[in-house]
């Protein structure tokens, strides 16, 4: 979506462009069900979408986030290798500059064994993924979280 004109008093005003929300898996990860999922969800909070779609190298992912710029980088995992495929992916954007404001979360099924333990979800965290949003959530717990990003402001350093 391109910037919106409104018509008012007899004038445009016009509302400048809000940074996208990046969905995508990670290298390891083939399914695409769930990015169409978040797709849509992401869509109806009211942000513009891109989806990286599976088995997105890290390197693409980087490469997005500097040049798009996104209020949110959302990676998701249905094959169970979320919790090493994120600790990989989240060091490596934090060790760039640009990228150590993103907001980054992760989610779905992020363990082969079943949901991760309190361990496991600390250390994500502490590895610096904003939230963690486990499969056996739901998408309620992930909407408020979303509805906390301040539109138009995007949360990558310039």
């Amino acid at each position: 979506m391109t910037e919106e004109l409104h018509a008012y008093g007899g004038g445009v005003v016009t509302e400048p462009r809000r940074p996208p929300v990046i969905v995508s898996s990670m290298a390891s990860d083939s399914h695409t069900w769930n990015l169409v999922f978040l797709e849509l969800l992401v869509g109806e909070l009211g942000f513009d979408v891109v989806n990286l779609g599976a088995c997105v190298p890290d390197e693409l992912l980087e490469s997005e986030c500097l040049s798009r710029r996104p209020a949110m980088l959302v990676l998701s995992s249905v094959n169970g290798h979320g919790y090493q495929d994120g600790l990989r992916v989240i060091q490596r954007l934090r060790a760039i500059p640009e990228l150590r404001a993103l907001t980054v979360v992760i989610g779905g099924k992020l363990g082969v064994g079943g949901a991760l333990t309190e361990d496991e979800t600390a250390q994500l965290l502490l590895a610096g993924f904003d939230a963690v949003f486990d499969d056996q959530q739901g998408a309620a717990s992930f909407r408020r979280f979303a509805a906390t990003l301040s539109a138009g402001v995007t949360q990558v350093e310039a």
